[in-house]
């Protein structure tokens, strides 16, 4: 039977942290604006301090505020890895072989893509929208619409582009 760490408990998940959340936020934002006037820590500390404790006994601004929490870590790891591949993408290089304009933006494409299918697959949609995308009536025409136009885009991209 695996133990429970004192993290994983009910009053540290649903009582300290976000208190602790609240209490910091409204502290934080109390100190920055200086509502309250100069120098006022003490005054601030204790606003924060009920604020907090009234937010904790509060059960649907508890459960909204976790889930804006869940979505917002979610969010911040979703943007860090787009940036991080951005970089890897985009970035100069100072050495060696460096990738002309139209590698760079067509392998931006492709990660980006592939960045969008690992979304929906790690949050487990991946059924869902294949069967959305592939299984529906008016699925088999669009598709096929779409390569006739993605064709036709290409080439007329590739018999109108300048010369250089």
């Amino acid at each position: 039977m695996a133990q429970e760490i004192i993290f994983q408990h009910p009053i540290f998940q649903e009582i300290i942290l976000p208190f602790l959340l609240v209490f910091t936020i409204v502290f934080a934002v109390l100190e920055r604006t200086k509502v309250l006037g100069e120098e006022k820590k003490q005054l601030n500390a204790i606003l924060a301090f009920v604020l907090g404790l009234i937010f904790v006994t509060a059960v649907f601004p508890k459960t909204a505020i976790g889930n804006l929490i869940l979505f917002l870590t979610v969010a911040i790891v979703i943007v860090f890895i787009i940036l991080l591949l951005w970089g890897f993408i985009f970035g100069e290089i100072k050495e060696g072989f460096k990738p002309a304009n139209w590698m760079k933006w067509t392998l931006g494409i492709v990660v980006s893509f592939a960045l969008v299918l690992v979304v929906i697959w790690s949050v487990g949609l991946e059924s869902g929208v294949l069967d959305w995308m592939f299984k529906r009536d008016w699925s088999s025409p669009f598709w096929i619409n779409l390569s006739f136009i993605v064709v036709i885009a290409i080439a007329l991209a590739l018999v109108l582009r300048k010369k250089k």
